[in-house]
């Protein structure tokens, strides 16, 4: 096996050692050549083990799977981007894997990935490149391809996205005002209505509507999640007019989600708004709902959450006014509140409360996003 150390000495007597593969040299401190052979011999030792462990490592894995040795990087994005569901999310998965910081380990084999190379491609990415490097990292785990974790899960970088935010009815019927284009200006008033992703609204088709039940269910694009929805005065309105047949925007439809973005800005940034997109409409219902006092499961339903923890990420700028609680019991009483009857709480359930409720006190974010309660089974579970 080749040697990494090698030793030298300078012309006035002291000994030195470079490093064969980076090329760093560094001294001894000595000048008796048996201490430097010695000190050279112990650099070589500690670096020849390893290897020596690492190639029998090797030896057992291609025993037993022979691909462990040559799997790449490129082999996870194909493999992971494969399981992806949707046409939208399988295009959004393709476009991320294929960005340039990515190519640093495109060819990289796994068994030879380094932390050092990992966090390289996510300090020359953006936003989207930690996120998309995280889901290659444990999905790469999850298949045992990887013998452990290359980084820390503690050391990962942090994530810091752009602030998010709803837009406001002002603003929405600026734009409303403002479009000329009918099927567009009626596109933005179910958004604003239904709350709905941008494409799950662009190809609602007319079957999707219940007029029986005055419901609009649809089956989400991203998630395959089913979405069921009520519909109030305004979007009846709306919905009559559009097409009985097809899709309910048949222009709308066949755009990409590029550019219908695209359209809105423009529209925006003729009437003076700023920092809000097509998504903005979501956030906006959710805050909408919770303000009203809205059952957050019908909330969920409505706009095909299926987990409490999004849903409430959605709705946590919204200003909640509490009314007195003499006001409350008058709207009871004028039958102008639905109320919703109470299932008894066993007393499992009561000491589970207890746990929940000072689970909120030592750290109350923590216990919102992650501790859930079923009152029904009386247990305490963790999402």
């Amino acid at each position: 096996m080749k040697q990494r150390f090698r030793l030298f000495r300078r012309g006035w007597g002291t000994y030195y050692c470079e490093d064969t593969d980076s090329g760093k040299q560094e001294t001894l401190h000595t000048r008796s050549k048996q201490d430097a052979q010695r000190i050279v011999h112990a650099k070589n030792e500690a670096h020849r083990q390893p290897l020596i462990n690492l190639q029998i490592a090797r030896a057992y894995l291609s025993a037993a799977e022979p691909a462990f040795l040559s799997r790449t990087w490129q082999h996870v994005m194909n493999s992971a981007g494969a399981g992806k569901c949707g046409t939208n999310t399988k295009a959004r998965w393709t476009r991320a894997v294929a960005e340039r910081p990515f190519d640093r380990i495109r060819d990289l084999k796994l068994v030879e990935t380094k932390a050092e190379q990992l966090l390289e491609v996510m300090k020359t990415g953006t936003v989207s490149t930690k996120i998309f490097m995280r889901r290659l990292h444990n999905f790469a785990l999850d298949m045992n391809w990887l013998l452990a974790p290359v980084i820390p899960r503690k050391q990962w970088p942090k994530i810091q996205f752009k602030e998010k935010r709803a837009i406001t009815l002002e603003e929405h019927q600026k734009i409303v005002a403002e479009e000329s284009n009918y099927e567009l200006r009626d596109y933005y008033e179910l958004l604003w209505c239904l709350g709905g992703s941008q494409s799950d609204m662009a190809t609602l088709c007319a079957a999707d509507v219940d007029w029986t039940d005055r419901t609009l269910s649809y089956s989400r694009m991203k998630t395959g999640s089913n979405a069921l929805i009520r519909l109030g005065e305004t979007a009846v309105r709306i919905l009559r007019s559009r097409p009985t047949n097809g899709y309910l925007f048949p222009q709308i439809a066949r755009w990409k989600e590029s550019d219908r973005a695209k359209a809105f800005i423009r529209r925006c940034r003729l009437v003076g708004v700023s920092d809000v997109s097509l998504h903005s409409y979501r956030y906006a219902w959710a805050e909408r709902a919770l303000a009203a006092g809205y059952p957050e499961r019908y909330a969920q339903q409505a706009l095909g959450h299926r987990s409490r923890a999004v849903h409430s990420a959605y709705s946590r700028k919204a200003q909640v006014k509490i009314p007195p609680l003499e006001e409350y019991e008058q709207s009871v009483a004028a039958n102008n509140v639905i109320v919703f009857p109470l299932q008894a709480v066993p007393t499992s359930a009561t000491n589970g409360m207890t746990k929940v409720r000072a689970a909120v006190q030592k750290d109350s974010s923590a216990a919102v996003d992650h501790a859930r309660f079923d009152v029904a089974e009386g247990d305490l579970s963790h999402a």
